[in-house]
């Protein structure tokens, strides 16, 4: 028989008074004033303000375009035949437009790129990556966020601050002994701690790897997020006799959506823009390598073809950008929830 979720009760008594006499004395000075004074702003329409004041604006709209213009050369030059491209700068197209897809059907298909069938199956490697090193770390981070947020235990304070602790390991540091206990195991001695597991040329190790360092960043964003949500609604579900997975798949996660959203688009581009991860635990065998390792390797043996690269580039951002766009709404919402009330 499993226990009845319980959570502590926050004793608001003394609050409650010190509010009062805190909101009395400040009422009796702004009187004493004259009541000429107005109001001040709650901290979220103030942000709100000064966000959308036209000199903010303006500053948006500038720092948008200077950085749109790099993609916008990169997909022009994409499209422009190699001839303009080696004669001319990506800005001559407006004047002389001469654009087309051969580019992305000899990057993708053909074998000129220095790949049997192009780049193509290089693309379903990094969709092959991203998406499940995406999604372990959301789960499994949200189901420790929960349990440290509103199941309380004897240590779990000092638990969360270890986890978050775990954020200054540097990745760069821990990639060979990772690979060591990936491929040959963990010994002390004669005695064998963890047997090999004998992971090479498979997508797990690259899994592993970015769902490990993915989690303490994610469980302690998640954790401020669901920590804040309203305590009278979670006590309403235990009344009700729900359990603590009916309270997190019914309650928490739907009013956890923007933070999850946003938590997600930062571990997708992430995943899919790492080439560090990629080269050490996949190396170069076609079988599991992403794009953008081997955008690297034809960066160096194929830089004459440049728009044949600007296509190939211009490739590997066509996944995370429909994913920004496709959660955006989502991800605005995960950055502004939480930072401020009122």
């Amino acid at each position: 028989m499993s226990a009845e979720p319980t959570f502590d009760k926050a004793s608001g008594s003394g609050v409650g008074t010190g509010s009062g006499g805190a909101s009395g004395s400040g009422a009796g000075r702004a009187s004493g004033s004259g009541g000429a004074a107005r109001p001040d702003l709650p901290p979220a329409k103030a942000i709100r303000r000064a966000f959308s004041s036209p000199l903010a604006s303006a500053l948006v709209i500038a720092v948008t375009v200077l950085w749109t213009i790099p993609t916008v050369g990169l997909l022009v030059t994409s499209l422009r035949p190699k001839e303009d491209v080696v004669s001319s700068g990506w800005w001559e197209a407006f004047v002389h437009p001469d654009l087309g897809l051969e580019n992305y059907r000899s990057v993708l298909f053909d074998n000129s790129f220095g790949t049997s069938g192009g780049l193509m199956p290089y693309l379903v490697n990094s969709i092959a990556i991203a998406i499940p090193a995406t999604v372990f770390p959301l789960v499994l981070a949200a189901m420790a966020a929960y349990a440290l947020a509103w199941v309380r235990f004897k240590g779990s304070d000092a638990v969360f601050f270890l986890i978050f602790a775990l954020q200054v390991v540097p990745l760069q540091m821990s990639l060979v002994p990772l690979l060591r206990l990936f491929s040959g195991g963990a010994h002390l001695g004669s005695v064998t701690v963890i047997p090999a597991l004998n992971l090479k040329d498979t997508y797990l190790p690259v899994w592993l790897t970015h769902t490990m360092f993915a989690l303490p960043l994610a469980i302690f964003l998640l954790h401020n997020f669901i920590a804040q949500l309203p305590r009278d609604l979670m006590e309403a579900a235990v009344v009700d006799g729900a359990s603590h997975f009916k309270i997190f798949r019914s309650i928490v996660l739907p009013l956890s959506a923007p933070a999850l959203a946003s938590f997600a688009i930062f571990q997708f581009l992430w995943v899919w823009n790492d080439l560090l991860v990629a080269l050490t635990f996949a190396g170069g065998n076609p079988t599991v390598a992403p794009i953008t390792s081997r955008l690297a390797q034809l960066s160096g043996s194929d830089s004459s073809h440049w728009e044949l690269l600007s296509a190939g580039a211009f490739l590997s951002m066509i996944v995370p950008l429909a994913v920004f766009f496709a959660l955006q709404r989502y991800f605005v919402r995960g950055l502004l929830a939480g930072s401020v009330k009122g």
